[in-house]
C-alpha cells in the first residue's frame, strides 16, 4: 500500500483543465513532510537563537532584564564584602577597646592564608584626627596668656628633661611649647604627680603621651623613641615616662616637644620651670 502511486491535480474550474499535477506516493508525502519539519524546526530555533524575536516569547528575559539581572548581582556581591569589612572592623574597634591586640595574623594563619608585610604611605589623616580628639578629650585651646596664674604660682615642676632650649614658646607661630635637646637616648620625666590619659602613636608628633595632673594641668611630651608608661598609669613626679627621640613627621631632629597646659589655656614652660 506504501508503494501505490497516486496523483495529485489541480483543475481550472471554469475550463477544468488541468493545471498542475504531481504524482505521489506514501513514502514520498512522508519524506517530504519530514523534511519540511525539520526545516521548520531549524527555522525556528535560529529565531529564537540570533533574533531580538526571542523577548518576545513569554518566560525570556530581554537583554535590558538580563543586564539589570547581572548589575544586581554585581551589586549583591560588592554589598555582601562591604558588610564583611564592616562587621570585621567593628570587630577590631571593639577589641581594641577592651585593650586587646586583633588577631588578625594568627586567623590568617589558621584559615590558610598567606599573610604580607604591608608598607603604608604617611598620611596626615590619623594625626588631624588624634590631634583633634585630644584637643576635644582634654579641652585644649590656643591662648596669648603665658603668665603666672595664681592657682599654680606655687607649685614645684620637675624638670622634665635637661638640655638646651631650641625653640621657644610662641604664640604667634603657634608654637605652643618649648623644644629641648639633650643627650642621646636622654630620659623623659613627668613634671608632676598624675595620671597617664594618653600613650600612642600620631603621624605628626610619633611616639607621644599626655598625664594628667592635679589643678587642671596637662603636660604632654612629644617626638619620643619609646614609651614607658601606657594609659591610666599613676605617675609620681620626676618618674621616668619616655625616652628622647626623633618620631613623627613634624621632629627637626632628636628632642623633646614639651607642652603645659592650664585649664585648657597653653602656657609657657620656661615660666615655671628652669631648664
Amino acid at each position: 500500500m506504501l508503494k501505490d502511486h497516486y496523483r495529485l491535480i489541480i483543475y481550472n474550474d471554469s475550463s477544468i483543465q488541468t493545471v498542475w499535477s504531481i504524482k505521489l506516493t506514501p513514502i514520498k508525502v512522508l519524506t517530504l513532510g519530514s523534511i519540511g519539519a525539520i526545516l521548520l524546526i531549524l527555522f525556528t530555533t535560529v529565531i529564537i537563537a540570533y533574533t531580538p524575536l526571542r523577548e518576545n516569547i513569554p518566560g525570556y528575559p530581554s537583554a535590558k532584564v538580563r543586564q539589570q539581572i547581572i548589575y544586581n548581582y554585581m551589586l549583591v556581591d560588592s554589598l555582601e564584602n562591604e558588610i564583611k569589612n564592616r562587621d570585621s572592623y567593628f570587630e577590631k574597634i571593639k577589641t581594641l577597646f577592651q585593650g586587646e591586640v586583633p588577631s588578625d595574623e594568627s586567623a590568617a594563619t589558621e584559615s590558610g592564608l598567606k599573610t604580607y608585610d604591608v608598607k603604608f604611605k604617611n598620611s596626615n589623616a590619623d594625626s588631624i584626627f588624634k590631634d583633634k580628639l585630644l584637643d576635644e578629650k582634654l579641652n585644649l585651646s590656643i591662648s596669648s596668656n603665658s603668665k603666672k596664674l595664681p592657682s599654680i604660682a606655687n607649685i614645684h615642676f620637675f624638670n622634665p628633661l635637661r638640655g638646651l632650649i631650641t625653640n621657644k614658646f610662641n604664640t604667634k607661630t603657634e608654637h605652643l611649647a618649648v623644644d629641648i635637646v639633650g643627650s642621646p637616648n636622654s630620659r623623659i620625666s613627668s613634671v608632676l604627680d598624675g595620671t597617664v590619659v594618653f600613650a600612642g602613636w600620631t603621624m605628626d608628633t610619633g611616639y607621644s603621651i599626655y598625664i594628667q595632673h592635679e589643678n587642671n594641668i596637662i603636660s604632654a611630651y612629644k617626638h619620643n623613641a619609646e614609651l614607658l608608661k601606657t594609659v591610666g598609669d599613676k605617675v609620681k613626679a620626676g618618674d621616668v615616662i619616655a625616652i628622647m627621640g626623633n618620631s613623627g613627621e613634624l621632629t627637626t631632629g632628636p628632642h623633646l616637644h614639651f607642652e603645659l597646659w592650664h585649664n585648657g589655656t597653653a602656657l609657657d614652660p620656661e615660666t615655671y620651670i628652669d631648664f
